[in-house]
């Protein structure tokens, strides 16, 4: 595991990790580890491990819609699952609130498998909406981080996460290895719905077998880059995260981090609805951060990165304070940015795990210089138990 210095200006709390100064900021930098730990339950050798897959395969083969529902960074980890299911398998999906989905009618979702996601797996109002499924007929999955919780006992099928026990409230590493199951399922989806052959599958799981020694790498410069960055901003109060695509359930993952570590306004909006009602916010008082990392051998991706671009450019000339994380070496984004945050190159799907750990880092930081202690903000639990 990568350690880096910490500032002296950072306290430790009582209970910390052993080396650093919050569980939080010990999360975030575990994720390599988890993130290869979780894949190596699924996949070996560039190939899904058949008996472990099997029953998600076969889950898979129930049908063509999927609804999701879950609560808080579960569902924008939901949000992601939409738009790489649709783009990699052709599956409908529809995400709902956990709370909503609990209200709603089954009359629309006849034919629908229903996926619940939960970092502990008994979040109420998730594990609410999973009986009302399972009641109703549907084939169930549960992603959760506990094999052992409720929603994986009572689920159809249980297909965990293994980042392992998470202290700070804040969700980081269980984040990403959710994002991580969610790439596995669409590349399973995409097998079973006849998308994707064998090679090309393999070719993505050699990709993501690389990806946590790629952020390994990157995780001292990211938290040396967002420890001075964070500074910049102490006096901000209101921030607007920005993104498109798949990267827009990573702008509202941003904001919801800033609100529950530092107590600071911020809200996550696609990058195309900022002219929409939300610029007339844009002062001195409330930054933008936008996600502007293009994979550029997508051409998708550099549609929505060229639309980033465009976005910047007007946004510079209004005088927006603008921070942005952008591909490592992208001169066109830091000539317009007023701070960068830089990150390698990788596919499309493989970004928002890597893009949303600076964004942790900057959540932690603007809360560390608020005085704040992130592992346990107030008002906050682990595990909503009670709607």
């Amino acid at each position: 595991m990568v350690t880096t210095a910490k500032s002296p200006e950072i306290p430790k709390v009582p209970d910390a990790a052993p080396g650093y100064a919050h569980w939080m900021l010990h999360e975030i930098h575990e994720q390599p580890e988890t993130l290869a730990r979780t894949l190596e339950n699924y996949v070996r050798d560039e190939r899904f491990l058949p008996d472990v897959c099997a029953p998600i395969r076969e889950w898979l083969a129930g049908g063509r819609e999927i609804v999701i529902a879950a609560s808080g960074s579960s569902r924008h980890a939901g949000l992601v699952a939409e738009l790489t299911l649709e783009d990699l398998s052709g599956i409908a999906v529809d995400v709902e609130y956990a709370s909503e989905y609990c209200c709603r009618s089954e009359k629309a979702l006849k034919n629908a498998s229903v996926l619940v996601i939960s970092q502990s797996g008994e979040t109420a109002d998730t594990l609410a909406a999973l009986r009302k499924a399972n009641l109703a007929g549907h084939r169930t999955m549960a992603i959760a981080n506990v094999p052992d919780s409720t929603m994986a006992r009572e689920a159809t099928v249980s297909f965990p996460t293994s980042a392992g026990v998470e202290r700070a409230i804040p969700a980081t590493k269980s984040f990403t290895a959710q994002l991580l199951n969610i790439y596995l399922l669409s590349l399973l989806a995409a097998e079973a719905h006849g998308e994707m052959d064998a090679e090309t599958i393999g070719r993505h799981l050699g990709e993501l077998t690389l990806l946590p020694e790629r952020i390994r790498a990157q995780l001292p410069a990211w938290e040396s880059s967002v420890r001075a960055i964070a500074g910049q901003y102490k006096f901000a109060r209101n921030f607007l995260y920005l993104g498109r695509g798949v990267h827009y359930p990573i702008a509202r993952e941003g904001a919801l981090k800033l609100k529950e570590s530092a107590y600071l306004h911020a809200e996550g909006y696609p990058s195309g609805e900022l002219k929409h009602g939300p610029n007339a916010l844009v002062g001195d008082d409330t930054p933008l951060v936008m996600i502007a990392t293009v994979d550029e051998s997508d051409a998708e991706s550099l549609q929505r990165y060229e639309k980033v671009v465009g976005l910047m450019h007007d946004m510079r000339k209004q005088g927006a304070n603008i921070l942005a994380v952008a591909n490592a070496g992208d001169r066109t984004v830091s000539s317009l940015a007023s701070s960068v945050i830089s990150v390698e190159p990788a596919a499309e799907a493989l970004l928002p795990m890597v893009e949303v750990i600076p964004l942790q880092l900057l959540a932690y930081f603007i809360a560390i210089n608020n005085g704040i202690d992130v592992d346990h903000p107030r008002n906050l639990t682990k595990a909503v138990l009670a709607e």
